[in-house]
């Protein structure tokens, strides 16, 4: 196992992996419940899209630890499922078969994509600075999430988002509480901070009523198969638009994905790559299309990997333990279900701590790189994506360089990445 996963190499421990993967499993488990949730709005079954989320999770992340060797879990994204259920099917009209079909399409069209190194070459042109700027960003953002899915931060009318005022009782009480708690754990830097943390949190719920066991048993029922729409709406503009958004927004969040855990993992090579990334995008593209055939939306690598790697994890076993447990909460959805997620959301706010130190490497003093490293993670938070963070830096780093007459630093790859952005804004002005 070692020597396979190159465990002593990459200087971690079999025990600090497994740990990483469950602390992984943990603080993404949540998408086991929400994507079906999510989805069965299109009239899916809720139990058949479990299966497939769970399924599908499983395989891609299997497949991240055994091809890639990378500390990453893949699942289902949030927001492409919203996409999927709100905008395609409750909004245009059309069904959640016609959907599935737009990601299996995107599916195939990855897997093609990562054979010719298209999208290594995507991740290896992005500049030095903005892939700093992109853990930056990544970090506050799933800080973030952190934060509204403890219900500390909620939504405002007034100003959009707001401190809850009861911010200090309740779920956002104990989430506060755990953050303590987890944040005095790593002062004394004690292994496994962040999973003890989440047990800690989630049994102090239990007599505030906050941690309720959901009890009962449950037996899995069997995903969708090929449940595919191939009529005249396949060949129409808006299936085109349809594919093409959901493409894009998973091929840039798991660019950015992979370059932030990466950065953290201390993984990024000398000449800016990542090793084994083909390997890691085609385990996203696969589970993209396996996803599609199971019945649940795109698959992509989550940003809560990051608090895998900031657990220590830093081999494809991290991962091989997460995607045994997607496995296993077929079975044990119940126990699993039973942890609140205001006990995984202090876990998720340190991560941003740990994420955001290479702000400090990135070139304040160029203006044609500052600028475009602080609209990079700005933007990921304030637009809610990963894809429009990413958006926003290149654009922006591309005119800068341009119209500063440092058109020479714009490498090759780039350009085509600006083109890319430029056709997106076309596409989405198009669907407006």
């Amino acid at each position: 196992m070692d020597k396979f996963f190159k465990i002593t190499e990459r200087k971690s421990t079999v025990k600090t992996e497994v740990i990483a993967g469950i602390t992984t499993f943990l603080t993404m488990a949540y998408i086991l419940v929400v994507n079906p949730g999510i989805l069965s709005a299109t009239g899916m079954s809720f139990e058949k899209v479990f299966s497939a989320t769970a399924i599908s999770s499983a395989i891609a992340t299997l497949i991240m630890a055994l091809m890639a060797n990378l500390p990453f879990a893949l699942a289902p994204g949030m927001g492409l499922n919203a996409f999927f259920a709100f905008s395609v099917v409750l909004g245009m009209g059309y069904s959640w078969q016609f959907a599935l079909t737009a990601v299996f399409v995107e599916g195939i069209i990855f897997i093609i994509l990562t054979f010719v190194n298209i999208r290594e070459a995507i991740v290896n042109s992005i500049p030095a600075n903005l892939k700093k700027a992109i853990g930056v960003g990544i970090g506050l953002f799933i800080a973030f999430i952190g934060l509204q899915n403890a219900g500390i931060i909620i939504n405002n009318d007034a100003t959009l988002v707001a401190l809850n005022p009861g911010w200090f009782k309740g779920g956002p009480g104990l989430a506060m509480l755990g953050l303590l708690i987890t944040g005095v754990l790593l002062a004394f830097k004690v292994r496994g901070a962040l999973l003890i943390g989440i047990i800690i949190t989630t049994i102090i719920g239990i007599p505030f009523g906050i941690t309720q066991y959901a009890g009962g048993k449950y037996i899995p029922p069997a995903p969708y198969f090929f449940q595919f729409e191939f009529s005249k709406a396949v060949f129409s503009l808006d299936f085109v638009v349809v594919m093409f958004t959901f493409l894009f927004v998973d091929m840039f969040d798991t660019v950015g994905t992979l370059i932030g855990c990466a950065t953290k993992a201390d993984m990024i090579q000398k000449d800016g790559s990542i090793p084994n990334v083909k390997e890691a995008l085609f385990a996203d593209a696969v589970g993209t299309t396996v996803g599609a055939i199971l019945g649940t939306s795109t698959v992509t690598t989550f940003v809560e990997s990051s608090a895998g790697v900031v657990e220590g994890g830093r081999t494809g076993l991290t991962a091989l333990t997460t995607a045994i447990l997607f496995l296993l909460s077929l079975f044990l959805v119940p126990l699993f279900s039973s942890i609140p997620s205001v006990a995984t959301a202090p876990a998720l706010i340190i991560v941003g701590v740990f994420m955001i130190t290479p702000v400090v490497d990135i070139d304040w003093d160029d203006m044609t790189e500052a600028i475009p490293a602080f609209l990079t993670l700005l933007f990921m938070i304030v637009a809610y994506s990963i894809a429009e963070g990413i958006m926003f830096g290149i654009i922006s780093y591309v005119l800068l360089k341009l119209f500063s007459k440092k058109g020479k630093e714009i490498g090759g790859m780039t350009w085509v990445v600006f083109a890319l952005f430029v056709a997106k804004i076309f596409f989405g002005a198009l669907g407006s």
